[in-house]
């Protein structure tokens, strides 16, 4: 209580950080910057200030770190705008270099309404690593809880610049509703974006208006994964793949997510070489779980088939391993049983192991994008309340979102 007492900005001096390293999917490492637990809660403090203020004249069509929001919501607005026959095309993925690591310290202490002592203490901290410390010079560390709202702050603006560009009137003004000749939809989720278009010529121009942007912010866009696609080739976004086959929009979960739970579920096989059943199934249950849950909207159902046989076939490779000198079938009358009217099914008395096939799919819709999470509190508590009914098809109370 007493410190928390003292979390006031007078006389706040913030403390260096700890610098981590996490791997990403392409190998690579992702520096994190993890500040002590008085200055994370120093920094929440004016997060919980700042969130409303990002929000408000904030992009419409950006997902990321918001409440009520989340990566789903960016996938059903991308469906509606490359869903019908004469949707655009034409695909910009754009790929930030470094974006939170890379941010103008000098744009950020003349854009981001707060004291400047305090957010400069938040960004001049330096990090400490191998008992070295090292002073930052730019970007907002990743680790920290007001990252986040600051990286959004950045990036917000670039929708009304692809509007001036692209929708507005000869007198100025924007419609985006009659004047969207070039199909330009815009869509971000944290640093990822993506924006469509009705000709590659168009998606050129789209990235010199991006670049452009971004360059007082000190950012740049990526050469080698900022890339024109055509809908019918595919893009990833966010771990589904898009594509239309014959003309139809087909989104499913991509090659490298699918990989990526592969991985987890091999691994934690590996380690499981003296565990007993139950415990491998409580600890791969909330992996399968988790996974088919956030695919579970897209066109997956052949793909969740396709994973269930592959982690049947490591089951059976694990189990081969503890008995090495059983046969198939006393491995698989040991730990395959019948339960209700499956008959093979990897369970205990206790536990069942869960099955991507389980996840019903279910249509994402999407939350009015003119309402403010912050201001409109009750419009989302009533529609996360539907939602969550209608997906476990449960009768809704009559009443209507407002």
């Amino acid at each position: 209580m007493r410190t928390a007492l003292q979390l006031t900005n007078k006389g706040y001096r913030a403390k260096p950080l700890t610098r981590k390293y996490i791997r990403k999917k392409s190998g690579k490492l992702r520096p994190l910057s993890i500040p002590t637990v008085f200055d994370r809660a120093m920094q929440t403090l004016h997060s919980l200030v700042l969130g409303p203020i990002e929000s408000a004249p904030g992009d419409k069509t950006s997902f990321g770190f918001k409440p009520y929001r989340s990566t789903k919501d960016a996938y059903a607005y991308l469906h509606l705008c490359l869903s019908k026959k004469v949707s655009p095309e034409w695909i910009v993925e754009g790929d930030i270099k470094a974006c939170f690591d890379e941010i103008s310290h000098n744009w950020i202490l003349d854009n981001i309404p707060m004291d400047k002592r305090i957010l400069k203490e938040f960004l001049k901290a330096g990090y400490i690593e191998n008992y070295h410390l090292f002073p930052t010079e730019k970007g907002t560390p990743q680790g920290g809880p007001i990252s986040p709202i600051i990286g959004n702050m950045s990036l917000n603006g670039l929708e009304n610049a692809l509007a001036m560009r692209f929708y507005s009137r000869s007198d100025g003004t924007i419609d985006k509703s009659h004047q969207n000749r070039h199909k330009v939809n815009y869509v971000r989720f944290a640093d990822d974006l993506v924006v469509t278009a009705d000709s590659p010529e168009t998606a050129l121009e789209i990235i010199d208006v991006i670049q452009a942007f971004l360059d007082p912010r000190g950012l740049k866009l990526s050469e080698e994964k900022t890339l024109v696609t055509n809908i019918s080739e595919g893009f990833n976004f966010l771990g589904w793949n898009f594509r239309k086959y014959k003309g139809k929009l087909l989104p499913k979960p991509s090659k490298d997510s699918q990989k990526e739970v592969l991985k987890k579920i091999r691994d934690v096989l590996h380690k499981a070489k003296a565990w007993d059943q139950d415990r491998l199934i409580q600890t791969l249950n909330p992996i399968i779980r988790g996974w088919a849950q956030y695919h579970n909207h897209a066109v997956s159902s052949a793909i969740f088939n396709k994973l269930d046989e592959i982690v049947y076939n490591m089951l059976i490779s694990w189990a081969k391993r503890r008995h090495s000198n059983k046969g198939f079938t006393w491995i698989t009358t040991k730990y395959w049983h019948k339960s209700g009217k499956r008959k093979y099914v990897f369970c205990t008395e206790l536990q069942t192991l869960e099955r991507f096939s389980n996840a019903r799919i279910v249509k994402q819709r999407l939350a009015s994008l003119n309402k403010n999470p912050f201001i409109d509190k009750e419009y989302f508590e009533q529609w996360k309340f539907i939602e969550y009914h209608r997906k476990k098809c449960i009768t809704s109370p009559n009443f209507v979102l407002n």
